[in-house]
């Protein structure tokens, strides 16, 4: 019953006109965002966070409207996926399977169609899980002491490989990065200096926002720049939508399937939309047997990644809204948004800020039927955006990021950070070193310091009280296992997927 209590005061949050707004700007946004391939929800986020401080934007309305952009750019991967082979982001890559061979066999607005469908679905199945489980989880998490909340976060490093889907040499490489940068400023339990050099703009540490848009806006820029994008493809044809109730009945048991594989995927920390993916169409293909026709066009070839990547990334705030610990790289980049809006995510932001947990789980439902809504009459709109010259969108999606930077501190010296951290972000990527890590280092190290120093001090520096709990022990047990799989199934999982694409094709 407070469930449900909790639940309608977050749709008094979610329903006031300014949100309502809020969350329709931020699905078309996402929906946009995800149909450009390569820049993805994360980058999406990162470039929109500066808009919402511009915007002198309520934390409950800034998330809302975020949480929208991500819920939309994850809807938007498909479109791309479908109509030019490409995937707007790696977990869309399952959805090019059967979605291009159906756009080539005249049926693409058909697959489009397929795809807002079942998106909605394991939207919706991901939606009511967090209903159910997130309160549960933050019960349970209140009963956690300094150790078990140093080993949680020792979890959350561990678990990068399956966020980041990357060497796990190179994932701990900058993940130990980011620690370090954390460091960076005043000691707040000796008072010292830490890093700063002299520079007083550092005694304060490193700005999460002006480190994630450099990091992912201007790196992309200067990628952009590198490759010298052409003008963009304007040959996508369109055919006129014929899709019957039968045919959207027919993919219901799939959708319905793939998105409660899809949550259980996004719950677990580290495993994020990619992993869903993979497992729903895995999963269908099996228990559907010689039933199916997938690679070749199958309806329902569409629908199981769709409603698993879509299920899986509404999963990921689970552990994000619970633990503070991110299920996906975008939900790391809210993280961060939480945390510089002096909000800290975990078991007591349930009962310090129920109004924004329950605004965003309400938007969050408010928001998946506003994109089926915008998705299936809109997708001509976003089909002529797809042939719009990247060389003017990248520029405009820039040039929004710096006044947003600007627009919080009016510190040129945040410029400068914010293209140094770019110019950094442009170097790792060509090392194929991944981002993420380095803004969940920044993210989590100071409480991690914290509740190491907390722990070690009330154990008078014994260094076994960090595994002296039941629970301490499964939370490193767990954490090791987090760290051996992605060495095991990680390069296993990326040939399987790159396979079953290109025999697709």
């Amino acid at each position: 019953m407070d469930t449900l209590n909790a639940l309608l005061a977050g749709f008094g949050v979610a329903l006031t006109p300014m949100n309502l707004l809020l969350a329709l700007a931020g699905c078309f946004l996402g929906t946009l965002i995800g149909a450009l391939p390569g820049l993805g929800p994360a980058n999406g986020v990162a470039i929109l966070i500066p808009l919402a401080f511009t915007l002198g934007l309520p934390p409950e309305s800034a998330l809302i409207m975020l949480t929208a952009v991500y819920a939309g750019a994850m809807y938007g991967g498909r479109i791309s996926s479908i109509l030019l082979n490409i995937p707007g982001d790696e977990p869309a890559m399952m959805t090019c399977l059967d979605g291009y061979p159906m756009a080539q066999q005249g049926k693409a607005a058909e697959a489009l169609a397929i795809s807002a469908v079942a998106s909605f679905v394991g939207s919706l199945i991901a939606c009511v899980g967090l209903i159910l489980l997130a309160p549960l989880l933050a019960r349970f998490a209140l009963t956690f002491g300094a150790a078990e909340y140093f080993a949680l976060f020792v979890l959350a490093f561990a678990t990068l490989g399956g966020i980041t889907g990357k060497n796990p040499i190179k994932t701990l490489m900058a993940a130990a990065l980011g620690l370090m940068m954390s460091t960076i400023g005043i000691d707040i339990s000796t008072g010292s200096q830490r890093f700063t050099f002299g520079i007083l703009e550092l005694y304060e540490g490193i700005d999460f926002i002006i480190a994630i848009v450099g990091l992912f806006a201007i790196s992309e820029l200067l990628f952009f720049i590198e490759r010298r994008a052409g003008d963009g493809d304007s040959s996508v044809k369109m055919n006129r939508l014929k899709l019957r109730w039968r045919e959207i009945v027919a993919v219901l048991p799939t959708s319905l399937r793939s998105g409660v594989v899809g949550f259980i995927s996004g719950v677990l920390p580290g495993a994020g939309a990619s992993l869903g993916s993979f497992l729903s169409y895995t999963v269908e293909k099996r228990m559907l047997g010689s039933k199916n026709r997938f690679g070749e066009g199958d309806p329902r070839g569409v629908a199981a990644p769709e409603a698993g990547n879509n299920g899986a990334a509404n999963g990921a705030l689970v552990p994000m809204l619970t633990l503070g610990i991110p299920g996906s790289g975008t939900t790391a980049v809210l993280l961060a948004m939480l945390v510089s809006l002096n909000i800290t995510p975990g078991p007591m932001m349930f009962q310090q800020h129920a109004e924004i947990v329950w605004g965003v789980i309400a938007a969050l439902l408010i928001g998946n039927l506003l994109l089926l809504l915008l998705n299936i009459p809109m997708v001509g709109l976003f089909v002529k955006i797809l042939s719009v010259p990247p060389k003017y969108l990248m520029p405009l999606v820039t040039l929004v990021a710096i006044v947003g930077i600007y627009s919080i501190s009016h510190s040129t010296f945040d410029l400068y950070f914010m293209i140094a951290f770019g110019v950094l972000g442009y170097l790792l990527r060509k090392l194929e070193i991944p981002l993420v890590p380095i803004i969940l280092g920044l993210l989590l190290g100071p409480e991690m310091e914290k509740n190491l120093r907390h722990a070690l001090s009330l154990s008078d520096g014994d260094w076994s009280v960090l595994w002296s709990t039941p629970l301490s022990v499964t939370i490193w047990a767990i954490a090791l296992l987090g760290l051996i799989l992605p060495w095991l199934v990680g390069p296993m999982l990326r040939r399987r997927m790159e396979a079953k694409r290109h025999n697709g094709r």
